[in-house]
């Protein structure tokens, strides 16, 4: 099999800015800013498809929206 060329997917260096998860072999750990960063972003994209099926469900959204707030008012601290 013919090795790939430095510019094949999956190459670290070319996925630094696209926000595109590279690759990672061992030799490079990634750094808890890094962690963040994803994680901050999934969280608002998590939000968002949040947001979006409340938006096209509403019956089910409130439904869900008023199971909530019965579990927390019977919720004791």
């Amino acid at each position: 099999m013919p090795d790939l060329p430095e510019d094949a997917p999956g190459n670290a260096e070319d996925t630094r800015g696209t926000g595109e998860p590279a690759i990672r072999g061992g030799a490079v750990p990634e750094t808890d800013a890094e962690r963040r960063r994803r994680r901050a972003q999934f969280l608002r994209d998590l939000a968002e498809a949040r947001a979006l099926r409340a938006r096209v469900q509403p019956r089910r959204a409130k439904a869900a929206r008023l199971r909530h707030v019965l579990r927390m008012r019977t919720f004791r601290w």
